[in-house]
């Protein structure tokens, strides 16, 4: 009788800033949770490497990468670090792995959403879920992932989205003036240059810019302390509106998708707002659609508090497939 012990999968998440990994054994359960900073690794190849380095005995030979980019061939390259461009089968064969599958890491949390405790997730309006009916999933973080969940009558099937990168519709003056200075730098304004790490600092920018005052270089983390501790006014003007807009994107895909059992905020700034997000103009934006507010009104929407949700989605989506 053999007893060698079964190999673990490997899954990661594996953003434009951070990589997270861990491994999953036979019985679905998610241990040795690390997260790396890509910026210290040139190659998506090099941080495995440097995960599997640290990885206890036996090493895995199965994979599964959620990635914060389109899969749509072997060649990958990240939205956000364009230094992380590789083949799947090359990137397979050089850490000799058997499989390597990769999705995308809102496809991944997206698959993840059904297996939330109620603890893990904050709700911000709206009523209960309608059962077996569309999930939305939004979350501003490095970019914009956006994705969802629909009901097949078996089982959730993952929407594969880049709703992200759709025009940005400003609905007050101040949003249309902050539109008109990044359609100066960017020439088409997506959602993503606004609703983002990167989008509170084209907001803050945009702000002095329109109110005669020099540039400040910020980091995201920075305008949000200075915005939540209240001690720099343009700090708190950008979370406003950053709320404000995250809230209209919301409902508009709480419609696109008719998202009746709610619709859920991911990513890694929400969490960080706290209270100032639910005390926000978000839920008003949220369900500020003329005619269609009386629909949207008893959707809920709820932020996402758990910690690397997204390997739950991944390792959810490698046994799908076994």
């Amino acid at each position: 009788m053999s007893t060698a012990q079964p190999r673990p999968r490997l899954v990661a998440d594996i953003g434009g800033t951070n990589a997270r990994f861990a491994l999953v054994d036979a019985a679905e359960r998610i241990y040795a949770e690390q997260v790396l900073s890509c910026a210290d690794h040139h190659s998506i190849t090099a941080a495995i490497s440097a995960y599997l380095e640290q990885c206890p005995e036996p090493k895995p030979t199965v994979a599964a990468l959620a990635v914060a980019t389109p899969v749509t061939g072997d060649q990958v390259t990240f939205t956000n670090n364009a230094d992380w461009s590789f083949s799947i089968d090359a990137t397979r064969q050089a850490l000799g792995f058997e499989q390597l599958r990769l999705l995308n890491d809102f496809t991944a949390l997206a698959l993840a959403l059904p297996h939330l405790d109620a603890q893990e997730r904050v709700q911000i309006g709206g009523d209960a879920p309608i059962a077996e009916t569309v999930m939305g999933l939004i979350g501003p973080g490095t970019g914009l992932g956006v994705s969802g969940l629909v009901w097949s009558g078996s089982r959730w099937v993952p929407l594969q989205t880049e709703g992200g990168h759709v025009s940005f519709a400003p609905a007050t003056e101040k949003e249309w003036a902050i539109a008109q200075v990044l359609q100066q730098h960017y020439g088409h304004v997506s959602m993503e240059r606004l609703v983002s790490g990167p989008g509170l600092v084209n907001i803050n920018q945009a702000l002095r810019e329109l109110a005669g005052q020099p540039p400040e270089s910020l980091e995201p983390a920075d305008i949000t302390e200075r915005g939540l501790t209240d001690s720099c006014p343009y700090c708190k003007e950008t979370l406003e509106i950053f709320c404000a807009m995250l809230g209209a994107a919301a409902g508009n895909l709480a419609l696109t998708l008719g998202a009746r059992s709610g619709v859920y905020i991911g990513g890694g700034i929400a969490p960080r707002l706290g209270d100032f997000l639910a005390r926000s103009a978000f839920r008003d934006r949220f369900e500020a659609k003329g005619r269609l507010k009386p629909y949207l009104t008893p959707i809920p929407v709820w932020v996402i508090t758990a910690v690397h949700p997204a390997l739950r989605g991944v390792a959810a989506a490698v046994s799908a497939t076994e």
